[in-house]
């Protein structure tokens, strides 16, 4: 399929799918526009309801496509004992990757100081509530490090389910998922259920996304009302830092990923894979994305064996393009709220900026969710981070169209290098752009 073709698909599914987000962003900036000096009126403080509504409505579905999601994905794992040593390597490599990402993120997020000059759009009050709360927060971790540390181990994870303690639930899910993937077949029906609790609540967070208009409406037009257009040149900051680290992560991290761990042309994989990214692109979904990226490694050199079973657990464990954004929009936050770090928090928020990103669903705005991860091991919740967040929505469709095209990029990359290393990939198809069948 000619170039121009696979553009004008993939621009035509994005649209399809995202328009009503675009348009939230778009007229939010006119209703901001007219809003400016009326912020005593009705429909100012109607606009802050929904706002805070739609961020309700995200934190809503976190503990359940957070506990779904990695029950599935260690379970499916240790299910079949065929495919054990791929997943060893699996996530070997994707774990390699997401650090590296996550690395690049927080150096860049330090170095460039994205939060530096939207701090004038908080609150100075609001902002110095979080100082001391997160002051509060890293001096009884410092004085209780070891209580800290049994803190993580829940005493009843229905207690923690109830109070919203997401490390204390991830802890106790992680052990669960491992025990269901040793149990054998007995495990299944209890799969099964999370399988369905795990779908039902992607089809909630679909349904959210859409709602989503409104919401990023309201969020964009009182972020205007209150601080005027000058908002969009503090966090284009933000999006040059995210866009410069998923360059990094694209250009640089993968090929030498590629060239220390396998035998794979970077660039022809990269040929082979021009459909999938550009339809990741377009849609945001790396879920939505799988089958074309299934059906691009599949007929392009990479066996059914390996794609099959690395391509669907990477659309749900291996999200290092969302880790990166992640971590560059918390540091974002706490530069913006005039937050200062120590060396143990910042530890944490990379430790949990990782946890958060691999139990990510694959489907658009889910990136901002899972932060509620990294927030909570802060001392924080996203009430408290109202206007810090509508400032990340103003940006959020483009972050996560870049983010995706990364996170499906990944999982091909991985999958390639193991499909290498088991001699399980047709190079004379691989290096022969001109025998690629269309998938699209």
């Amino acid at each position: 399929m000619k170039i121009h073709m696979q553009v004008m698909i993939a621009v035509g599914l994005g649209l399809k799918r995202n328009w009503h987000i675009f348009f939230g962003i778009i007229a939010g900036i006119f209703a901001g526009i007219l809003l400016q000096g009326h912020q005593d009126s009705m429909i100012y403080k109607a606009l802050i309801f929904v706002g805070q509504a739609f961020i309700r409505l995200i934190q809503m579905v976190v503990i359940p496509l957070v506990v779904s999601a990695v029950i599935i994905g260690i379970a499916s794992i240790g299910d079949n004992k065929q495919l054990g040593k791929f997943g060893v390597k699996m996530v070997v490599y994707y774990g390699i990757i997401t650090v590296t990402a996550v690395t690049i993120g927080l150096s860049l997020a330090l170095a460039i100081q994205p939060g530096q000059g939207a701090e004038q759009y908080i609150d100075a009050q609001v902002a110095g509530e979080i100082q001391q709360q997160v002051s509060a927060t890293i001096e009884n971790q410092r004085e209780n490090l070891l209580n800290i540390i049994l803190e993580f181990l829940p005493k009843n994870p229905f207690s923690s389910l109830a109070m919203g303690d997401m490390v204390p639930i991830l802890v106790f899910t992680l052990l669960f998922a491992i025990a269901l993937s040793k149990i054998g077949e007995i495990s299944r029906p209890v799969i099964s259920f999370f399988e369905s609790i795990f779908a039902a609540t992607m089809k909630v967070t679909d349904w959210i996304m859409f709602l989503a208009a409104p919401g990023v409406f309201a969020l964009t037009a009182t972020s205007i009302a209150s601080f005027g257009l000058d908002i969009f040149s503090s966090i284009s900051k933000y999006l040059l830092v995210v866009a410069l680290g998923l360059g990094i992560q694209f250009f640089v991290v993968y090929p030498l990923f590629l060239r220390i761990f396998s035998k794979v042309p970077v660039f022809m994989l990269y040929a082979a894979m021009t459909e999938a990214m550009m339809v990741a692109f377009g849609t945001a979904s790396s879920s939505a994305t799988l089958p074309l990226t299934i059906a691009c490694c599949e007929k392009r050199g990479i066996s059914h064996k390996i794609a099959s079973f690395i391509l669907p657990l990477g659309a749900t464990l291996n999200m290092d393009g969302t880790a990166m954004v992640q971590i560059i929009a918390v540091l974002f936050l706490a530069q913006a709220y005039g937050v200062d770090l120590s060396f143990f928090m910042l530890l944490q928020i990379f430790i949990l900026t990782i946890v958060a990103s691999s139990t990510c669903a694959g489907i658009p705005g889910t990136g901002l969710i899972t932060i509620v991860l990294v927030l909570n091991g802060m001392g924080l919740t996203p009430e408290q981070l109202i206007s810090g967040f509508a400032l990340l929505y103003t940006m959020d469709r483009i972050t996560d169209m870049l983010r995706t095209m990364v996170n499906v990029t990944s999982d091909a990359v991985v999958a390639a290098a193991i499909a290498d290393n088991e001699n399980e990939i047709n190079y004379d198809l691989l290096n022969n752009p001109e025998n690629y069948n269309d998938v699209i």
